[in-house]
């Protein structure tokens, strides 16, 4: 008799279909179950060889076009196929003034989350701006 996936199943699905980092405590979480619910459910549809993989989804236009083009004047090509190897560039825009980061980042971590700034000024800028989220989200991850 065929596995019918219950409401259960169809939450923990959609959820890691929604962002697939998402880990069993934060799933558990989000549907009010406990995370060895979570992981058991999880488990279950892996061997019942439903669930194949959790994959990222890459965006390709994030790819640094000038290093590629060097790269494979080089035969050094970082990315073959969808094989994606050391040494790839990707561009990354400031999560406050977008602009685009030269060099290291300098880096926010809060809660789960990290963003991204192209200099000290829209980090400190950012943390103003947004502090009150940011102390919220930091204590949510604590719990």
């Amino acid at each position: 008799m065929p596995h019918k996936l219950d409401d259960v199943d169809t939450a923990i699905i959609n959820s890691l279909m929604e962002d697939g980092r998402k880990s069993f405590r934060q799933i558990a979480k989000e549907l009010s179950i406990s995370t060895p619910t979570v992981q058991s459910r999880y488990r279950r549809l892996v061997n019942l060889g439903f669930i194949k993989s959790i994959s990222p989804i890459l965006d390709a236009k994030l790819i640094d076009k000038k290093l590629q083009k060097v790269l494979s004047q080089n035969n050094d090509l970082k990315m073959s196929g969808s094989q994606i190897k050391k040494g790839l560039a990707i561009k990354a825009s400031c999560d406050y003034c977008d602009g685009q980061i030269r060099g290291q980042p300098k880096v926010l971590k809060f809660g789960q989350y990290e963003r991204f700034f192209c200099c000290t000024s829209c980090r400190t800028l950012y943390k103003e701006k947004y502090g009150g989220r940011i102390n919220s989200l930091s204590r949510q991850s604590s719990d």
